[in-house]
């Protein structure tokens, strides 16, 4: 069973809790209508677990945490909230984490701006501590970003996904900022490129079963997640789960499959089959498989460094990130 987010933050409390000044004073700006949208977006911050991710990694090699650490903090956490606000606009979604999102209630240009300016202040931010690994490493996984929205999009009107292009996009939209903050986390307390590369490959194998984990959801596969809800088949986006089961259908069942994503994705009664016949055809069961894998490849890699108070709050982590309800 996976412990509580708060046992979880045990080594890193009195971080976390300077963290929360110094990320509200990294988001300060001269503009009442930016201060205000950035005050909305602080109150509804989430679990914040890509923080805990560069505290952690960080606390495994080190006792005392500096400037340093706080500065690639706060550099993740807003570049995460830039992206967020700018899937928003690209999915016109208007909801975020049960909350109105920025661009439902300031319309999408005032979003893209914010997304923007957020982009910006976090690069700057950077720039003026001197914190240029932190930098290049933010920068890669925002690029990686772009590329994996793009290659999704792309394939979105083909539906021509395979295994392993799915796994470059959520490599990419996903896993590459939960790399990013175990390495800048790592590489602010030790200074040591090597390791921080090897704390890259972790959160990266983090992050791809974190997205799986998301993936399965969709399916109702959770325990307090409720019914399937099937948004990513409305949305055309195809996951591991229908990808497997795709491509083991017979010719008629591919066909309906692909006809329902492609023409009739807002059709419910279709949805809830499509659903269906994934969860019958053992989608769900090979999905959860390639996450574990995922999740015990990356504990593999956690394990070669000495173990510290830290290093099992990370496991801890990791574990809470994989087996989550929600």
């Amino acid at each position: 069973m996976s412990k509580s987010l708060e046992s979880i933050k045990g080594p890193i409390k009195k971080e976390l809790i300077q963290f929360e000044s110094h990320f509200k004073d990294s988001m300060k700006s001269n503009v009442a209508l930016l201060d205000k949208i950035m005050y909305y977006i602080i109150q509804r911050k989430g679990k914040q677990i890509r923080p805990m991710f560069v505290f952690l990694s960080a606390k495994m090699f080190t006792d005392k945490i500096e400037d340093s650490t706080f500065t690639a903090a706060s550099l993740i956490e807003i570049l995460h909230t830039a992206s967020l606000v700018h899937d928003d606009v690209v999915d016109d979604a208007h909801l975020r984490r049960g909350f109105f999102s920025v661009s439902a209630l300031w319309k999408n240009k005032v979003a893209v701006l914010v997304g923007d300016h957020l982009l910006v202040r976090g690069l700057t931010l950077a720039l003026d501590k001197d914190e240029i690994f932190s930098l290049k490493a933010i920068t890669k996984a925002f690029n990686e970003i772009t590329e994996g929205e793009l290659i999704q999009i792309e394939k979105a009107r083909k539906l021509d996904i395979k295994e392993d292009i799915y796994y470059d996009i959520i490599r990419k939209k996903t896993a590459s900022l939960m790399a990013a903050a175990c390495s800048a986390g790592a590489y602010s307390a030790n200074r040591d490129k090597d390791i921080s590369e090897q704390m890259w490959h972790f959160g990266e194998k983090v992050g791809i079963a974190y997205q799986i984990r998301d993936d399965l959801f969709d399916y109702g596969e959770g325990g307090s997640i409720g019914k399937p809800k099937g948004i990513d088949i409305k949305e055309r986006k195809m996951t591991l789960p229908l990808i497997h089961v795709l491509n083991k259908s017979d010719r008629k069942t591919k066909r309906f499959i692909i006809n329902t994503v492609k023409r009739h994705n807002k059709d419910n009664a279709k949805v809830k089959q499509v659903i269906k016949i994934v969860r019958e055809n053992g989608g769900l069961d090979y999905a959860s498989e390639v996450m574990l894998k995922y999740k015990n490849e990356a504990l593999e890699l956690l394990a070669k460094f000495p173990e510290t108070p830290a290093r099992n709050s990370l496991k801890d982590l990791v574990n809470f990130a994989i087996d989550r309800k929600k």
